[in-house]
């Protein structure tokens, strides 16, 4: 297809602009050739018409689609062009915040001047390992690629850094070497990379300035050499510098600063040490102030110092030499405050004691008068003398600047040589990386021979750029076996011999610098005649003859030629240089000292160098080799030697290319100023890559990538089984030109353009292909509306038919009735009226009526009331009257009466007075007196009488009395009472009396307060009203505030939840924390101590060589042994007893002894008794051969009993013995009972008597085998006996006369005593067994029934349910049933073989004992014996054995032990065939056998034996999955057993009464529990890791990058940097490859017997690896985020969901791991337009941080056309919707994370003394007990 052809309507096209540089348009109208002007439309909607040139009559370049923009790699653009470059640049940075993008093999970096969150440690561990094409483009992964291209190929690297100033060179190059130092670490222990990382602030400090372009400018260039050994580690480093900047010193344009050093000096000037320096302010100083910008915004000079004087610290530079270079650099800034005074036009003079050089003078260490002297003269020598002259001010000035910067240059070398001998390696180099920090292209207003320098060294670099670059596509081609065309590339050779060719500008100035009276005018002029109109490269300008212009790769640039022959010369006046030689200041004369060897640090050859690197010349100097003549040479000329070198060292390796672009000159972040970008593309080489790239065929597909993408424009009848042949077929249809393709090997190559002609046909047919769905799809919903809408039409036309209907019947009913309501209306109006007049009629009479009688009855009462009147005035004149009568007439009665009474009185008084008076009075008293005594004498009979009655009386008197007293009492209280009564009447009624004159007052202020009470009620009533509204409205108040109330109540209970449920989380965060942390202390010892071992071992191999003939013997044993050596509480309680039983061992050494000899006369009773075991065996097989030997049978059986009785009495005597020995030894003990050591209490005599107890168990043990084979003998005997022969009955009758003895009878008495009562116990447990399994036979019944009972529940509730649930459901039961069963049938079929074990030993014994006596009877009886006289002998079963849960094992076994069962057991084959955790079911008993015996020793050595052979082990074999989880099962197990059998309550509330008999009873191993607990700690962490390092090269191929859904993602173009497909082949993971390897991880967990509850955490942390390797890798690949990767993402998480529930893990944690991938798929497919989108995300990804948000939507990458890219605005509503949130700004997860790990407490049911040890194990030497 032409190219015109794709200039089509719609097509869109860039167009040059001064202010944009390139601005997008689309074309109106189709182009046809011969067209002058495009019709165009801007994207603002401004119509242009765009003229073409009607020379070249070349069209503007085609924009690319815009599923293309925004590509990690330039080279995928299917237009390569420069506004292609530059648009795809400023999207990635302006819009995706992406800094870095590949253009080819160059990483091109963008300066955003802000801090970014992607250089982390968790960034480096991500890139680390990964192909460079994988990740998006970081200077990571050049670094990375670099590191891998150095391991692989064993070729030296270089990564060439350049840009111009304030691009980021320097800190791209800082990156880089980071990343080495991370990734790589270091040989030795001596921290090389801390160091090499440590060299860069030094020389920041001391070379880095402040620019009007940067604010941390490198004022000269550097490479570094990072030295690897043959490890890859890092073991040195050395630097190179080049061209520093000198003038720099003592001159600073505006709003620039002189070096970082000099400002930090004065920073700190206020530290006691500096005070000797007296510095000030940098504005006090000449050199620092002339830019007049002595301090940069966010940076803290002090602390740049601190941070400076640390690294010279870290490189060996002592506090002395520090302060020395302080001094130098004080006296710099002094010295550039010294003034010179005119004396005339060619001389001046200092002022006399002038303080700044005085302060000089001191800090050097040099006289005042000779500096002084030399600072204004020099010296001339000539041929015959030496001349002294004066110099004027001006020369004195530039000669005390010259002075200065030479001495900071020294300085600058003298540090240089010093970092590079702290980073100097040690051990021979393998191999290295080298960074080169180099100035770039620059171009000023100004340029003078440093902007010369810089360009010339530019080119060279330009030059090997373009090279290699050619050299790459050559290489691709040839591989790809395409048929190769010359390329035509700019090649600036002729610019480069302009510079230094014969005659060239460098010779030409070296030449004029030897002229005696050589000027800048006359070496123009000498260019201008050689180069002038000769070389197309160099121009003269028009108005200046002091300047030349060079057409440089980049750009023109003008130099002016003032001071290039100065600064080239570079001269110092040599008596200043001999002044400084002389100083007292020990390093100042070092700085000079043999000037021509220290002209570079990095002169003198290396050992272990290789050799395109042996030699690192520093720019400024020569050779140590020439010193006399290289002194001589010119800057210039050095600077060139020392790029030829450079240019050889580059050329010598692979080199890398990072171009760093400014984006704007302000430094504002992400702003992106195109022209400035332009600029820098132009001249730092990526257009021409560009360029090389389009002039072959730029986009290479793979033929896989190429059917993927394109199978949607080929017919199925196309699709052939050769993929490539399919390929070929197609794109010979769609691309008819075949000079636009080529074919290769494994891939198809394309010419600039055809990727989008391709893309352009594919959208197409895929938009004819969604108009064709569309058209059908809105057919079909036009055609469903339209049948909708005539239903709906119908339906509401009945319903509006008969709504009218309705409507007419109902306005015929409501006129009828309002007829009626009318007719009843108008009656009812009527009727009303009627009667409300005849009411007021019959009112009106009423009223008169009424008003007439009331008139008439008031009349009548008026004249009544009136008649009463008068009655009453009438009768009150009349009694008025009458009383006045009466009251006169009494008035005279009383007078009268009063008269009378006085005449009488007067009469009365005159009789008185007269004799016959008294006579009178006597005769009447004498008569009297008779009487009264006729009276008295009667009186005195009535006085007897009235005795008699008295007496009478008396006794009535008496009782009367009693009760008058009483009454008495009574009255008297009552008189009281009455007393007070009436005095409470008197008080009462004056109170009364008050009371109504108060009711007066009282009535008279009731009126008075009537009145105020009226006016107050109504003043009340307002109030109250008044009230009640405001009561209202405080209801309403009252309410709401006890609604707030209340809502602040459940906030403040929901508050406290929340922070009760936040505390309870953060406590649970601060134990998780907290066992993190302690977790991570055990790997890191863990680690530290295999380094320990691989350090000691080193050392063994190197220091300890065997001598010829010496074989050394492993000391591993012994030394792991020392390490675990602990204080716990059995040692302490061991060595007690040790210490306070030497007293009584003083006392009675006897006791001991006698111990000692009793364990062992033990062993010697159990070797006995095995051999006679065996002899009993050996003779029985011996009896059943018997039948050919008949005759010599008697002796030797007779021979054999004779033995057997001697071995009996043998035995006796031995138990006798040690029975005496036991009294013996309890007598001792009483006897020597001293307080200390034999008292109940005391631990000696504890331990001693608990042996001794032991002992005697063992005795009666023993004692009752020795029975049972006597019984067994006397039996023999009885059944031998009547049936022997005559020789027989003579050696039993020989038996018979010993047995005579009374002592024999009496033990054979004994003998059978003790056999009835065996057999009466065997009887017993007979009968307690029959007892048992009656009961179990009933619990069983018992069982059947709940069974029965449940599994009719279960078919009841099963009939309830659905169909398919019931079958479900059945089928779940049948399977829980089946299970149940197999379980049990288990069980059951395990009871049965030790059943049968043991008959099969039973009947193999009573088969032996039958056959012998049948023998015996054939022998000696005849066939009628055997008929008439059956035998029935006499036989006693030997008892089985009742085992312990023990194991024995000898002291000198354990190595055996540990060897058998830990370092030579293969995992595979235990878990397969034996129960799970055998191993530590074995070591547990073999604990509890050491245990029994209270050997403390043999416990820890057994412990401390078997810790360090799981710990060789998992060193031998610790990246085995199957090893690592089998001794991680089986130490868990361990740790359960002394657990489950410490004792402890706690942890006996599982065991069976059995278990806890078992239980230890001696030490308490608390503390080798927390040990197993660590080691089990350590094995985990080794089991994560290999989990890691296995599943990690499948997460992202199965998880990312493999289609698990065909057909979803599309392939994109993927540039030069191809990276991995996303089609399965054959060496591909899938998810089914992940999920395969976790159901092996599973199974084997299982099968080894893993606890459940660790099973969990491990598959917790296999999905947090998962999903964190997956969310890491997604948010650093843009072509992973797109909507279709996030539904293949969901997609695979649920296959692992499920794979989850398969396996019941739901519950363990492991799903919510995977919640940050699931929202961050989820985020990939929701919609990103409306703010309802936006605050949808922010609620829906609460488990992702900002950062991953935000980056996942910067990242968000349309894969087809029709999905749409998120918008900046769209971003930045999330970011301000986000602020609040307080998360971590960490953008990656820690994939290296591992949870802390916690041990539940998993008690076995397992009986120990049920276990048996095969013989696959090898472990013969131990037995059961």
């Amino acid at each position: 297809m032409a190219a015109s052809e794709l200039y089509t309507k719609y097509a869109r096209v860039w167009i040059p602009d001064p202010e944009e540089v390139w601005k997008s348009a689309e074309l109106l109208k189709d182009y046809k050739p011969g067209d002058k002007v495009l019709q165009l439309r801007l994207e603002e909607g401004k119509d242009l018409e765009y003229c073409l040139d009607p020379k070249t009559k070349e069209l503007p370049p085609l924009r690319n689609p815009d599923i293309l923009v925004g590509e990690n790699d330039l080279t995928a653009l299917s237009y390569l062009h420069e506004p292609a470059v530059l648009h795809n640049l400023k999207v990635r940075f302006i819009d995706s915040k992406l800094i870095y993008t590949y253009c080819g093999i160059v990483l091109v970096a963008i300066n955003p001047y802000e801090q970014l969150p992607i250089y982390g440690e968790d960034i480096i561990n991500a890139y680390s390992g990964q192909n460079m094409g994988d990740m998006d483009p970081h200077i990571f992964a050049v670094a990375e690629e670099a590191y891998k291209q150095m391991a692989r190929d064993e070729r030296n690297q270089s990564i060439i850094v350049s840009g111009e100033s304030g691009a980021g060179k320097t800190v791209s190059a800082k990156y880089a070497m980071r990343y080495f130092a991370t990734v790589s670490g270091s040989a030795s222990e001596a921290n090389v990379e801390e160091k090499v990382l440590a060299s860069n602030p030094i020389m920041e400090s001391i070379g880095n300035a402040k620019t009007t372009r940067n604010d941390n400018s490198s004022r000269f260039g550097k490479y570094i050499e990072i030295g690897f050994d043959k490890r890859y580690r890092i073991i040195g480093a050395n630097m190179r510098t080049y061209l520093l900047e000198k003038s720099r010193v003592v001159f600073q344009a505006e709003e620039e600063r002189n070096y970082h050093i000099f400002y930090q000096l004065c920073a700190s000037a206020a530290l006691p040490e500096f005070k000797t320096l007296r510095l000030g302010n940098a504005n006090y100083f000449h050199y620092t102030k002339q830019g007049g910008s002595p301090v940069i915004d966010g940076v803290d000079d002090a602390k740049e110092m601190v941070n400076t004087r640390q690294a010279c610290t870290l490189l060996g530079i002592s506090d002395s030499y520090q302060m020395g270079i302080f001094r130098i650099l004080a006296g710099i800034l002094h010295l550039g405050n010294v003034e010179f005074a005119s004396r005339d036009s060619d001389s001046c003079t200092i002022p006399p004691k002038h303080e700044p050089l005085t302060i000089f003078c001191d800090l050097m260490g040099v006289e005042y008068e000779e500096m002084a002297h030399w600072l204004c003269h020099r010296k001339l020598a000539t041929a015959t003398e030496t001349y002294i002259k004066p110099i004027s001010k001006l020369h004195a000035i530039n000669a005390r600047d010259a002075l200065a910067k030479h001495i900071y240059a020294n300085l600058f070398n003298w540090i240089v040589d010093h970092v590079n001998k702290a980073l100097h390696a040690t051990v021979k180099q393998h191999s290295f990386i080298g960074v080169l920090d180099i100035y770039g292209f620059e171009t000023f207003e100004i340029n003078s021979f440093e902007q010369f320098c810089i360009n010339y060294a530019n080119e060279k670099l330009q030059q090997q750029f373009n090279m290699h670059v050619f050299k790459l596509e050559q290489e691709e081609y040839m591989k790809e076996q395409i048929p190769w065309t010359l390329i035509d590339f700019y090649d600036n050779q002729p610019c480069i011999n302009l510079i230094e060719a014969k005659m060239g500008v460098l010779d030409l100035l070296d030449e004029e610098c030897k002229m005696p009276k050589g000027s800048d005018d006359t070496w123009a002029q000498k260019l201008y005649n050689t180069h002038l109109n000769k070389c197309a490269l160099f121009e003269k300008p028009r108005l200046s003859n002091k300047a030349f212009i060079i057409k440089h790769f980049a750009d023109k640039v003008e130099y002016q030629c003032e001071g290039f022959l100065e600064k080239n010369k570079d001269t110092v006046y040599e008596e200043q240089i001999k002044v400084l030689k002389s100083s007292k200041f020990k390093l100042l004369p070092e700085l000079f000292q043999d000037e021509e060897k220290v002209l570079s640090p990095t002169s003198a050859t290396p050992s272990g160098r290789v050799p395109l690197s042996r030699t690192a010349v520093k720019p400024a100097k020569a050779r140590p080799g020439q010193a006399s003549k290289e002194h001589k040479k010119t800057v210039g000329h050095q600077f060139r030697n020392s790029l030829h070198l450079l240019m050889e060292t580059l050329n010598a390796t692979t080199p890398h290319y990072v171009r760093c672009i400014k984006p704007n000159d302000f430094k504002f972040p992400f702003t992106f100023d195109e022209k400035r970008a332009v600029q820098q593309l132009r001249a730092c080489g990526v257009l021409e890559t560009i360029r090389i790239s389009a002039a072959g065929f730029p986009s290479r597909w793979t033929y896989q990538e190429f059917f993927s993408r394109y199978r949607v424009l080929m017919k199925q009848r196309d699709v052939l089984s050769d993929r490539k042949q399919t390929c070929k077929n197609v794109l010979e249809k769609l691309i008819l030109d075949k000079d636009k393709y080529q074919f290769g090997k494994t891939k198809i190559f394309f010419r600039a353009g055809q990727v989008a002609y391709l893309e352009k046909i594919r959208a197409d047919k895929l938009r004819a292909a969604c108009i064709r769905i569309q058209k059908t799809i809105r057919g079909w919903l036009m055609r469903k509306k339209y049948v909708r809408m005539r239903k709906a039409a119908i339906t509401i036309q009945r319903y509006v038919r008969g709504y009218q209907a309705r409507c007419y019947a109902k306005f015929l009913r409501r006129t009828r009735a309002a007829i009626t309501i009318q007719k009843f209306q108008r009656m009812y109006v009527i009727r009303k009226r009627y009667q409300c007049m005849r009411a007021a009629t019959i009112a009106l009479q009423a009223l008169l009526r009424g008003y007439m009688a009331r008139n008439k009855y008031q009349m009548m009462l008026r004249e009544h009331k009136s008649i009463i009147i008068q009655k009453h005035v009438r009768g009150w004149l009349a009694r008025v009257r009458y009383h006045r009568t009466l009251k006169a007439i009494v008035y005279l009665q009383c007078c009268y009466r009063r008269m009378m009474a006085k005449r009488e009185l007067k009469k009365l008084k005159i009789e008185a007075r007269s004799v016959e008076r008294y006579k009178k009075l006597h005769i009447g008293l004498e008569n009297k007196i008779m009487q009264l005594q006729r009276k008295i004498d009667e009186q005195n009979k009535e006085y007897k009488s009235l005795l008699e009655k008295l007496t009478s009386l008396e006794i009535t008197y008496s009782t009367e009395t009693e009760k008058l007293r009483s009454d008495v009492e009574r009255l008297r209280m009552s008189e009281e009472e009455a007393k007070n009564a009436t005095n409470r009447v008197l008080s009462l009624q004056e109170e009364i009396a008050k009371l109504r004159k108060e009711l007066h007052q009282t009535q008279s202020e009731k009126k008075t307060i009537e009145e105020w009470a009226d006016k107050y009620k109504h003043e009340t009533e307002q109030l109250v009203s008044e009230l009640k509204e405001q009561n209202t409205l405080l209801k309403t108040e009252k309410d709401e505030l006890n609604r707030r109330i209340h809502d602040q109540a459940r906030e403040i209970t929901e508050t406290m939840e929340k922070k009760l449920v936040e505390e309870t989380k953060q406590l649970e965060l601060d134990l998780n924390d907290e066992r993190l942390r302690y977790q991570n202390l055990l790997n890191e010892f863990s680690r530290l101590e295999e380094r320990y071992d691989d350090l000691k071992d080193e050392m063994n191999l190197m220091v300890n060589v065997p001598k010829p003939g010496h074989k050394r013997t492993d000391s591993t044993h012994s030394s792991n042994e020392s390490e675990y050596t602990f204080s716990s509480e059995i040692t302490e309680a061991e060595d007690l007893p040790v210490r306070m039983e030497e007293p009584s061992e003083k006392k009675a050494p006897l006791d001991m002894s006698l111990f000692l000899k009793l364990q062992k006369r033990v062993t010697e009773l159990e070797q006995e008794k095995q051999s006679l075991q065996d002899e009993l065996d050996r003779k029985e097989e011996q009896a059943l051969r018997a039948k050919a030997k008949e005759e010599e049978r008697p002796p030797i059986r007779g021979a054999e009993l004779e033995y057997e009785s001697l071995k009996r009495q043998e035995l006796e005597s031995e138990n006798k013995k040690l029975k005496n020995e036991l009294n013996e030894l309890q007598k001792a003990l009483t006897e020597t009972r001293s307080p200390e050591v034999t008292a109940p209490g005391a631990p000696a005599y504890r331990v001693l008597l608990d042996q001794l107890t032991s002992v005697s168990e063992e005795l009666e043990v023993r004692k009752e085998e020795v029975l049972i084979l006597r019984s067994q003998l006397v039996s023999q005997k009885e059944a031998i006996q009547p049936k022997n022969t005559m020789t027989d009955s003579t050696i039993l009758l020989e038996d018979v006369q010993k047995m005579k003895d009374k002592g024999e009878i009496a033990q054979a008495y004994i003998g059978l005593k003790e056999t009835n009562r065996l057999l009466e116990s065997q009887l017993q447990s007979q009968k307690k067994s029959h007892e048992n399994e009656l009961e179990s036979l009933r619990g069983e019944i018992q069982s059947l029934k709940e069974e029965n009972n449940r599994q009719q529940q279960l078919l009841a509730q099963n009939l309830q349910l659905p169909p398919e649930a019931r079958i479900e459901a059945s089928l779940q039961h049948e399977i829980t049933r089946l299970t149940n069963e197999n379980l049990d049938l288990m069980e059951q079929l395990e009871k049965q073989d030790k059943t049968v074990r043991k008959l099969k030993k039973q009947l193999k014994v009573f088969a032996k004992k039958i056959g012998e006596l049948e023998v015996g009877q054939m022998e000696n009886i005849s066939p009628g014996q055997i008929i008439d006289e059956p035998i029935r002998p006499v036989n006693i079963p030997r008892k089985e054995k009742d085992f312990q849960g023990m194991l024995e094992y000898k002291k000198e076994d354990e190595q055996k032990l540990v060897k058998n069962l830990i370092l030579e057991l293969k995992p595979r084959g235990v878990a397969v065939n034996l129960i799970p955790g055998l191993p530590a079911y074995i070591l547990f008993m073999c604990v509890r056998h050491a245990d029994y015996l209270n050997d403390d020793q043999k416990v820890r050595s057994l412990l401390t034996s078997t810790i360090n052979g799981i710990k060789k082990v998992l060193k031998k074999r610790g990246d085995d999955f199957e090893t690592v989880s089998f001794w991680l099962s089986n130490t868990c197990r361990f740790l359960h057993c002394l657990k489950q059998y410490s004792g402890e309550e706690g942890f006996m509330k599982h065991n069976t009464p059995r278990q806890n008999e078992h239980c230890l009873t001696n030490f308490d191993l608390a503390e080798y529990r927390q040990v197993l607990s660590d080691l089990a700690i350590q094995i985990y962490q080794q089991l994560v890791r290999v989990l890691e390092n296995i599943l990690q090269p499948m997460i992202v191929s199965g998880m990312l990058e493999h289609e698990t859904i065909q057909g979803v993602s599309g392939v994109k173009p993927t540039g030069l940097r191809k990276r991995t497909s996303s089609i399965a082949d054959e060496g591909t993971y899938t998810l089914d490859s992940i999920i395969r390897q976790l159901n092996s991880f599973h199974s084997v967990m299982c099968q080894h017997g893993m606890d459940p509850e660790l099973i969990k955490q491990v598959v917790k942390q296999m999905f947090y690896i998962i999903g964190a390797v997956t969310l890491n890798n997604l948010l650093l690949r843009k072509d992973m985020c797109s909507w279709s990767k996030g539904m293949q993402i969901r997609y695979n998480v649920s296959q692992l969901e499920e794979w989850l529930r398969d396996k019941n893990l739901m519950n363990s944690g492991a799903k919510e791991t995977l919640e940050p991938l699931i929202q961050a798929a989820q985020l990939l497919q929701v919609k990103k337009k409306t703010d309802e989108d936006a605050e949808a995300i922010c609620s829906m990804c609460n488990a992702l941080t900002t950062a991953q948000i935000v980056k996942v939507l910067n990242l968000y990458t349309p894969v087809n056309e029709f999905e749409e890219r998120v918008l900046v605005s769209f971003i930045r509503t999330i970011q301000m919707r986000l602020r609040d949130r307080k998360d971590s700004p960490q953008l990656l997860m820690d994939a290296k994370h591992i949870f802390p790990v916690t041990f539940p407490f998993n008690p076995s049911s397992l009986a120990l003394e049920t276990i048996q040890i095969p013989a696959s194990l090898g472990l013969g030497f131990i037995s059961r007990v």
